[in-house]
């Protein structure tokens, strides 16, 4: 059993968001769902990445750092899109961390620190032509750190969509959507059976 915090995409904490925690509390973990956006859904990724304009990347994270205080420090971050900013941040920086599960985004570690924590195992997800994921430069730096990682995996999807895994949204893929959610329970079944 693992402790996840999950932190949402730019569109905010939907339905489907909380429904991915919910599969992942069905099989006995404990999932926590930040709301960064306090509330607020965006129907459209322009509507929803405007919103984070707005509210500007740094104070972001410090939302996600502040959304952490006072849970234990074994915690496994993930995020979708952008909520892998702080999932990213927090897994390389809060000590204690047992994991990364980066689902559509990946950014430099050199963005948060030296680099990746040596044996922190990382699990990065992404359709192979998603234009965000793909176009814009996340992929190679996925591909880069799973690599260097020997606990690292990357998994690429067929398809375009961003957002995939989110059944609320138009760009919903049920079978890749499935696909990654039995792939992130192995990730977090698989950091149990290191600490039995």
């Amino acid at each position: 059993m693992a402790t996840v915090v999950l932190f949402h995409h730019a569109q905010g904490l939907t339905d489907g968001v909380v429904t991915f925690a919910d599969r992942l509390r069905e099989a006995d973990h404990h999932v926590y769902t930040p709301d960064l956006f306090d509330g607020r859904t965006f129907d459209d990724l322009t509507a929803g990445v405007g919103h984070v304009g707005e509210i500007g990347l740094p104070a972001l994270l410090q939302r996600g750092a502040a959304a952490v205080e006072g849970l234990p420090e074994e915690v496994v971050y993930a995020g979708f899109s952008l909520g892998v900013l702080p999932a990213q941040m927090l897994a390389q920086g809060r000590v204690g961390a047992r994991g990364a599960v980066l689902m559509e985004a990946c950014v430099p570690p050199s963005e948060f620190g030296p680099g990746w924590p040596e044996g922190l195992p990382v699990q990065v997800h992404g359709m192979s032509d998603d234009p965000f994921f793909a176009g814009e430069g996340d992929l190679d730096v996925a591909r880069a750190l799973t690599e260097q990682e020997a606990r690292g995996e990357l998994f690429l999807y067929p398809g375009e969509a961003h957002l995939f895994a989110d059944p609320t949204l138009p760009s919903y893929d049920a079978a890749a959507a499935a696909l990654l959610l039995d792939r992130v329970l192995a990730f977090l079944g698989g950091l149990d059976a290191l600490d039995a």
